[in-house]
């Protein structure tokens, strides 16, 4: 393979080159194979800008101490421009000149034997002055660089030290800009373009196979943001105006950045140089895994003996228990002496999960002994970190000696922590100390009716939907320890009565194994609840009774499944009046007063609306069931509710208005509901035809607010209104009582005046004569001729007021 070269430079005037016109540039020797195309493209790659403050005339020390440019391009047809570019002196004037010999890499072409460009600009073979042919042959190869390549490693072994601060960065960036989303350039700030150079010989190295010869550079440059490479370099008094200029910027002749970058890949690739280890890279490479991945680098760095961070080192955890494979007999061993290394003090929770999926990967491939450290790290972390993720070893890992050791170590630990007081509240934690003393063989059975006790509340705490993170934890607990899974199921069923709705959720979240000989009712009647509440629609007395049965025991042998049935069914809602009823006759008061249900049932009838015809049997009910429970303001409450259903009934005694405010002053604060009951039963039996004439002036002298108002209300009613318009001897004697007690007091006058005015005159208006004659004779019967003359003079009045009112409108009317 032959590579086209050609010398491109710059002539300042009379300085005796025989070039015309101003200070210009141009091709001084070019090979045939050269397109036109390419040389055109190529000259603006090519030129140089001296820096600033540059004199006009130069010593040869000030020329060796300008930068030189080194570059690599890719042109607009595929193909590559190799090139190196110098400042040079006028040999007449002294004045700064460039001179740039460049190699044309057709496309699809590569340097011979996969020379990077970088590795061939670095040759001294470059040369400095257009050669005296006009043609210059082809080159057979590129450049070679100059020897003594040992020395050449070490010194960018000591670059790579010396910007440790940087490497990472400065690898970051140079994998993303094989990204989809990369930075357009990295520019990279030195005060030599011999370093920027080193860095650029650093990524050739660090960067996987066939990315290395793709990367674009320029190691100098006065213009960053109209260069054509990728990685750009430029003097620090170059960089000042590319703070917003959207490239990513590393000066590495300012302050140290702090911090980590977040990647782990360049984390791992910048230890490795500060190891003085490159040759490490070509070693990762050989590993199965895709580009940029950080698994391969970080097992090859710490099989080295390189120390690396804790992301680093989970993610060689991570790739080697996806590949165990991958790993030989002393790899493997030189990779878990690395994670287990007693002096890392620095390990994560995504470590420690890496290092679990790592041993289970390797556990059965690996020798015993090889993985026993890991082992041992694992539930040293369990019992003293309280990772409650972490995935542990299998029992065999500790069938040997090792186990007998750490278990010695370790059991009194746990002991320990198993019997203290917050035992339990932390669930993952908890889980995780009973599974490891199994692991062990530590004997904590006569701690587990503490632990299970305590553990049983907290795995019904959390609000976050799905399974919560200890589930998986908790399943194996399970499945691997019969007495635990008795022990913890069995707590739960307990506490199910007095937390069925937390109960229930946590069984639709993890599902526990309780399907075994333990009867449960609790828990099964907790899982069965959705199903039976799906099945039965909005019945949820029926619900109840499909609850119950999901149980399988009867609420007579076990009267807590009652409280957790109406606790899966109502939750903290009290049932109606009606339901009440109906679970009352469903099981005995016994049963309601074991369970501890009686108290909703008194709830629904205290809570029942004026107008709940079930709630004064409830009451009823309630009264006669549980004589002792209800007492005080309850009881009064439900003896009121009792009242209105005797008064209805005809059963009640004498003195209601007085029974009523006797009652009410007993249950204060009263329901509105409640007292509605009472007040609007009296008023209902006031105002039927066979009143008893002594509770209805009781009533009136009583002055009662709240009777009055019940009475006045029951009067409105299209009942009423209706008997009215139908009775002239009821009509009669409802204007008889709204009119006789003109003395009773504030309350009484302004209601009877009320139901005259609004509740019987307009019925009397729409009487006709006869029917208006028949109320007044009523009246007559029922009092005496002068209350019925006061009847006629009440109507008159009326139907005057409408006659005058009717003139009036008349009026009006013509008048418009």
């Amino acid at each position: 393979m032959s590579l086209a070269q050609l010398h491109y430079t710059s002539a300042a005037d009379g300085d005796g080159t025989g070039e015309d016109g101003p200070a210009a540039a141009r091709f001084t020797s070019v090979d045939a194979s050269i397109p036109a195309s390419v040389l055109s493209e190529a000259g603006p790659l090519l030129a140089y800008e001296a820096p600033r403050g540059t004199p006009d005339r130069l010593t040869d020390a000030a020329l060796r101490a300008l930068p030189e440019a080194y570059s690599f391009s890719l042109l607009s047809d595929g193909s590559g421009l190799l090139a190196r570019t110098v400042p040079v002196r006028s040999p007449r004037t002294s004045a700064v000149r460039f001179h740039a010999h460049a190699v044309h890499l057709p496309s699809g072409t590569r340097l011979p034997g996969g020379t990077l460009p970088l590795t061939a600009c670095r040759s001294a073979r470059w040369a400095a002055a257009t050669p005296d042919r006009p043609l210059p042959d082809p080159l057979a190869a590129p450049p070679a660089p100059a020897g003594h390549e040992a020395r050449e490693r070490e010194a960018l072994n000591d670059f790579a030290v010396s910007r440790g601060p940087w490497l990472a960065g400065v690898l970051s960036d140079l994998r993303r800009l094989h990204g989809p989303d990369g930075p357009e350039r990295v520019v990279l700030v030195e005060r030599q373009s011999a370093d920027v150079a080193r860095w650029i010989a650093l990524a050739g190295l660090a960067l996987p196979d066939g990315l290395a010869e793709q990367l674009t550079f320029t190691t100098y440059t006065r213009r960053p943001r109209e260069a054509a490479g990728r990685v750009v370099g430029v003097l620090p008094e170059d960089a000042e105006d590319l703070a917003d200029s959207g490239l990513r910027v590393h000066v590495c002749t300012g302050p140290r950045p702090e911090g980590p970058v977040g990647d782990t890949w360049a984390e791992t690739a910048a230890r490795i140089w500060r190891g003085r280890a490159p040759e490490l890279f070509r070693e990762a490479a050989a590993l199965p895994g895709e580009p940029f991945a950080a698994g391969p680098l970080a097992v090859t760095a710490l099989c080295a003996g390189i120390p690396l961070g804790t992301e680093e080192r989970a993610a060689a955890a991570d790739w080697a228990a996806e590949r165990p494979y991958a790993l030989d007999g002393t790899r493997t061993r030189l990779l878990v002496e690395a994670l287990t290394s007693p002096g890392t003090d620095d390990r994560s929770g995504p470590e420690f999960d890496a290092a679990g999926r790592l041993f289970a990967a390797l556990d059965g491939r690996a020798p015993a002994t090889a993985t026993a450290p890991l082992a041992a790290m694992l539930v040293t972390e369990a019992v003293r970190g309280g990772n409650g993720s972490l995935e542990l070893p299998g029992r065999t890992a500790f069938s040997g000696p090792e186990g007998a050791a750490v278990a010695g170590v370790l059991g009194p630990e746990i002991l320990t922590e198993l019997g203290g007081a917050g035992v339990g509240l932390d669930v993952a934690r908890t889980v995780q100390l009973l599974r490891v003393a199994r692991l062990l063989g530590v004997d904590c059975a006569g701690l587990l009716p503490l632990v299970v006790d305590r553990l049983a509340p907290a795995l019904l705490t959390g609000g976050e939907e799905g399974a919560p993170g200890w589930a998986p934890a908790l399943l194996e607990l399970m499945d691997e320890q019969f007495d635990v899974r008795t022990a913890l199921l069995g707590a739960l069923d307990r506490i199910a009565p007095d937390h069925p709705a937390e109960v229930a959720r946590l069984l639709s979240r993890v599902p526990l194994p309780f399907t075994g000989t333990q009867a449960l009712p609790h828990l099964r009647m907790c899982a069965g609840a959705p199903e039976a509440r799906a099945g039965c629609g909005g019945d949820r007395v029926a619900t109840l009774q499909r609850t119950l049965r999901a149980g399988g025991v009867s609420p007579f042998a076990e009267p807590l499944v009652l409280r957790t049935g109406v606790g899966l069914v109502w939750d903290e809602e009290a049932p109606t009046a009606a339901e009440a009823r109906q679970l009352l006759e469903a099981a005995t008061s016994d049963a309601h007063r074991a369970a501890g249900t009686w108290s909703l049932l008194v709830a629904a009838a205290l809570a029942a609306g004026p107008d709940d015809a079930a709630a004064p049997e409830l009451a009823h009910d309630l009264l006669r069931g549980f004589p002792r429970e209800t007492g005080g303001r309850v009881r009064a409450a439900l003896q009121l509710l009792e009242f209105a259903r005797e008064v209805r009934s005809g059963a009640a005694e004498p003195e209601w208005a007085e029974r009523v405010r006797a009652l009410r002053a007993e249950a204060e604060p009263v329901e509105p509901g409640v007292l509605g009951q009472a007040c609007d039963a009296v008023a209902g039996r006031l105002l039927a035809p066979e009143r008893p004439d002594d509770e209805l002036y009781a009533l009136v002298r009583s002055g009662d607010a709240d009777l009055i108002a019940a009475y006045a209300r029951t009067a409105r009613g299209d009942g009423v209104r209706a008997r009215l318009a139908a009775d002239p001897a009821y009509a009669a004697d409802c204007f008889t009582v709204w009119t006789a007690h003109p003395h009773a007091g504030r309350v009484w006058t302004e209601a009877a005046a009320g139901l005259l005015d609004e509740v019987l005159r307009p019925v009397v208006r729409g009487l006709p004569a006869d029917r208006v004659a028949a109320v007044a004779d009523a009246v007559g019967r029922t009092g005496s001729s002068g209350r019925a003359d006061a009847f006629r003079d009440w109507h008159r009045r009326d139907r005057r007021t409408l006659g005058r009112l009717g003139r009036r409108i008349a009026g009006r009317v013509r008048r418009a």
